[in-house]
């Protein structure tokens, strides 16, 4: 049997990164891992409910964005009250794309990943 563990998000501006992920969804650092010559730097951020987390990783020597082609793969949270969930979001400036007949929703992060956005529930 496999259990879901962490999804990882490759980002440019760690510290952006993480205001981001606890502004938008309420994730906190619950650890990190960084080597003594500094090449990289990886955080794993929690909702603090379950054992799933998101991994950001920062790589010392790239430069911009990363080319995420189509963008087709995404992290989906569920929201226990999806109006402030889309009220945040809006106000954010973030939501990129709605399905409203799916009653969904994505936000786009600094990075350019979409995370979709659905009722818990």
């Amino acid at each position: 049997m496999f259990y879901l563990n962490h999804v990882n998000f490759n980002v440019s501006d760690i510290q952006r990164s993480m205001a981001f992920y606890e502004k938008a969804f309420g994730l906190r650092e619950v650890r990190r891992i960084t080597p003594e010559d500094g090449a990289f730097l990886i955080v794993f951020l929690s909702d603090g409910a379950s054992d799933f987390s998101v991994e950001l990783t920062w790589l010392r020597g790239k430069q911009g964005k990363y080319n995420l082609g189509d963008n087709e793969t995404h992290l989906c949270l569920a929201a226990d009250d999806f109006e402030a969930a889309y009220a945040l979001h809006a106000g954010m400036g973030v939501i990129c794309y709605e399905n409203t007949g799916m009653g969904v929703y994505f936000v786009e992060d600094p990075d350019g990943y979409w995370i979709e956005i659905k009722k818990h529930r």
